[in-house]
């Protein structure tokens, strides 16, 4: 069954996580894409290692485990475009896209004539999306952004760490590029917005993505707490800032974490914990009450949480309806039944690797599932099959264009045919005047 954006074909010059995210989110949902690296080097992240993934003796490849996490479903195409023949054969492929997707600085693909404005005149209908760390426009747009520098600028760190008064007081970023990829989805999410707006008007546009702006977006209820007291969030630890008690809490044997989201759920915690008039104190029988009176109320009830084990807990918890979980390592989220039941670790073949795991796109649609259709490709893995298939360039030009360093083929690439499929594309053919 054809994926719901199967009709489309993407072009992503992207590289790193926030731009290839949005990418592979669309090639998830049967997009066709065809990511455009730079001979030798390729995708920033194809180096960004240890580890490297292992072939099927335990041997590490030269792949990295950071680059095949966002880029299944790809085609990579291996073309210097700082040469002007090399530019002609992206303008010529960007001219039979319906989306154009790249995070150079901003300006950065102007001098090679692959800026929107160019590339708009050449294909109308081409949804162009650019992502930087500041955006078009504004002081800082010429800067670079990287996931972490925007975490501490963008306030996210401000809110996460231990408490002032805490050991270990002090800012933590995240530990996973979460900016990076809510941008993706917001950029993704943007893209299928411009593309219906194409749908009715026949013509693409610009997308602006800025990092910075994602991640303040991203502060939610902070940001909406600041807004209305003027009062800058601290810190709270593991801790909610507007529900009590939803924090961390230790076991006999380790932590385990109390989401309590309503009055009803607090008295059965109560009783659970065999403290039942602790819901009818008038100190805690309400969440603005208990977010009023934590200092009192979170360390008993971390004096009775001691005395269970996490799993004891959790499985008396859970018994009383009362939001609950242990706090789990990698290790056990894999071994996890209820990750194992839906099938979140999934298995690919790559050519050099052989199976390789992956984690399932989160996205379950009932009449046009997700399909794994390519692995994260070699570097220029389909570099002679899509400029065949798509530019009609014979082995002679081919291997002219291979002596002149303006593209390079995997070696894997016999120019069979790459499974490119024949597609309805919307973009129209080249209207360069």
């Amino acid at each position: 069954m054809a994926g719901s954006l199967s009709h489309l074909r993407v072009l992503d010059l992207s590289r790193v996580l926030a731009g290839p995210w949005a990418a592979q989110t669309l090639g998830d949902l049967g997009a066709e894409i065809i990511k455009v690296e730079k001979p030798g080097s390729g995708d920033d992240t194809r180096t960004w290692a240890p580890p490297f993934v292992k072939d099927a003796n335990g041997a590490d490849t030269r792949e990295s485990a950071y680059f095949m996490c966002t880029n299944r479903n790809k085609k990579s195409v291996a073309i210097d475009f700082t040469q002007a023949e090399g530019q002609a054969l992206v303008r010529e492929l960007a001219a039979q896209s319906d989306v154009l997707i790249e995070n150079f600085k901003v300006g950065g693909l102007k001098q090679y004539g692959l800026d929107f404005a160019a590339l708009h005149a050449l294909n109308p209908r081409l949804v162009y999306c650019s992502v930087t760390g500041f955006g078009q426009t504004g002081p800082y747009a010429p800067r670079a952004g990287y996931d972490f520098l925007i975490q501490g600028m963008g306030g996210l760190m401000s809110i996460t760490g231990r408490r002032d008064d805490e050991a270990g007081a002090g800012p933590l970023k995240v530990g996973v590029a979460l900016t990076d990829v809510m941008t993706g989805l917001y950029a993704s999410t943007a893209i299928l917005a411009a593309l219906a707006h194409r749908d009715r008007t026949g013509v693409g546009q610009h997308i602006d993505m800025s990092l910075l702006d994602v991640q303040i977006a991203c502060l939610a209820n902070q940001s909406m707490n600041y807004l209305n007291t003027g009062e800058a969030p601290r810190r709270l630890g593991n801790a909610h800032p507007n529900v009590v008690p939803y924090q961390d809490f230790p076991t006999a044997d380790g932590d385990m974490i109390l989401a309590v989201g309503n009055d009803g759920q607090f008295a059965r915690l109560c009783a659970a914990l065999g403290q039942p008039e602790l819901a009818s104190d008038a100190r805690y029988a309400t969440n603005a009450a208990r977010v009023a009176n934590r200092e009192t109320l979170i360390p008993r009830l971390r004096q009775l949480t001691v005395h269970r084990s996490t799993d004891a807990w959790v499985a008396l918890l859970e018994a009383a309806n009362v939001p609950c979980g242990p706090i789990n390592d990698l290790a056990r989220v894999f071994r996890n039944p209820q990750v194992v039941a839906r099938g979140v670790r999934v298995e690919m073949t790559h050519p050099q690797v052989g199976s390789i795991p992956l984690v399932a796109s989160p996205m379950r649609l009932s009449a046009s599932p997700v399909e794994y259709r390519e692995p994260p490709p070699l570097l220029g893995e389909h570099t002679a099959a899509v400029l065949r298939d798509l530019l009609h360039l014979d082995d002679a030009a081919l291997e002219r264009l291979v002596s002149a360093r303006v593209i390079a083929a995997a070696p894997v690439d016999s120019g069979a045919d790459s499974g490119t499929n024949a597609k309805a594309h919307a973009a129209a053919p080249s209207t360069a005047s």
